[in-house]
């Protein structure tokens, strides 16, 4: 899930170049199967937990992704440029079958100094796998590796490791615009996110809208500043600022949800300055509701304009669009985790963001909880800890789910 970013952390996020030659992207060919003895998620995990790597920074992590499937003979490929594609076709597929499932890992870490002080923690100064993706890509793995051990099915099944979930544009805009599964007939993109309120061995599942749409808000508020004793001279930035402030806040609704988390006045006690720096976070469920407060932000920052004769420059970066669980696959999903012995919870409105959100949009999709137990701390902390028993759950659950999806007519 993203953290939010100062505007020095935005410019510094590494982006990726969209118009990279097709040359760039590398496939291996297919190998033989189980090249190398069989791999514990468990030491996959604790690897890219030592080795964590920052949004669209991932060379590392593919490379070493890349080096445990090529022994493993799994057909895999550059996508995104710093993420792998992963392909397992099953012994039973017909020629002419298009089926297929997708299974999403991200992969990148959060710019965190970790202090759990655990034998494998990581070893790249201020970057930590802090939301669990080093979990998310293990349990990924297992399930490859287990898949292709015993491709018994009919279809295909991917594996998606995708870079730069934590930082716009998102590394599943970047996926989708390589259009890697055209001409095939996607059943399901399956997701999982670890989950501290839920103990090991229970999964959380909410059908319909899930987890919300961001928006970065940034607002540079101009105006005459001066000695604040003299309060006829100005055009005071840092009255207008508080008065938007206050404003914006007042549009917070049980469905839309907006935080000012940065102000910026250089001033001293007895100088307003000329400029006040402003920013934020929106969070909404609905698209008609986000166009309609973008509107209404813009229209807040006129109004404020026109009361203290600055100017406000408002800035809205469009991030995630929410996250909408396909209520069959819910449905499906559930009763496969009572037939494996799981417990399940039915899961809350989340307004954290997920750019899993763009596969939504264009698939079947379901992202669900992974529970990985109390005492694993808060995400996005510097002591964050999951309980690694918790793989062994996540690997049997989603594989058995991806091959009831593909058998599903």
């Amino acid at each position: 899930m993203r953290p939010k970013h100062s505007p020095e952390q935005n410019r510094s996020c590494s982006q990726p170049n969209e118009t990279m030659p097709p040359s760039f992207i590398r496939t291996l060919s297919l190998l033989t199967i189980n090249l190398q003895p069989r791999m514990d998620p468990i030491a996959f995990r604790r690897h890219l937990h030592a080795h964590p790597e920052l949004s669209f920074r991932e060379d590392a992590t593919a490379a070493y992704i890349s080096e445990q499937l090529t022994a493993l003979g799994i057909e895999h490929r550059a996508i995104a440029r710093t993420g792998i594609l992963a392909r397992i076709v099953g012994r039973d597929t017909a020629p002419d079958d298009r089926r297929a499932v997708v299974l999403r890992a991200d992969i990148d870490a959060l710019p965190i100094e970790e202090k759990t002080g655990l034998p494998y923690a990581s070893q790249t100064p201020g970057a930590m796998h802090a939301c669990g993706h080093d979990m998310h890509a293990a349990v990924l793995f297992g399930v490859l590796q287990e898949t292709a051990a015993d491709p018994d099915f009919a279809g295909t099944l991917f594996g998606l490791f995708q870079p730069g979930e934590e930082c716009n544009p998102g590394g599943a805009s970047l996926v989708l615009a390589e259009n890697p599964f055209d001409g095939y007939d996607i059943r399901a993109v399956v997701g999982q996110h670890v989950e501290p309120q839920l103990e090991v061995g229970t999964l959380g599942f909410r059908a319909g809208k899930y987890m919300a749409a961001n928006d970065e808000l940034r607002f540079r508020i101009r105006g005459t500043g001066g000695h604040g004793a003299l309060r006829g001279q100005l055009k005071d930035p840092v009255a207008a600022g508080a008065e938007l402030v206050t404003q914006l806040l007042a549009l917070n609704a049980p469905e839309q949800v907006l935080s000012i988390g940065r102000i910026e006045a250089p001033g001293a006690t007895n100088v307003v300055p000329d400029e006040v720096y402003m920013e934020g976070t929106l969070r909404t469920f609905d698209e008609a509701a986000r166009a309609a407060l973008h509107a209404r932000i813009a229209e807040l920052a006129a109004e404020t304009d026109a009361r203290y004769g600055v100017s406000t420059e408002a800035e809205i970066d469009r991030g995630y669009p929410s996250v909408v669980n396909d209520a069959r696959l819910v449905q499906l999903a559930e009763a496969e985790a009572a037939e494996t012995g799981l417990q399940t919870q039915r899961q809350p409105l989340r307004t954290t963001a997920e750019d899993f959100g763009r596969y939504t949009q264009r698939y079947p999709s379901l992202f669900y909880r992974l529970g990985v137990g109390a005492t694993a701390g808060r995400p996005h902390t510097a002591t964050f800890a999951p309980d690694e028993r918790a793989l062994e759950t996540g690997v049997r659950y989603m594989r058995r789910l991806a091959l009831k999806i593909l058998t599903e007519q």
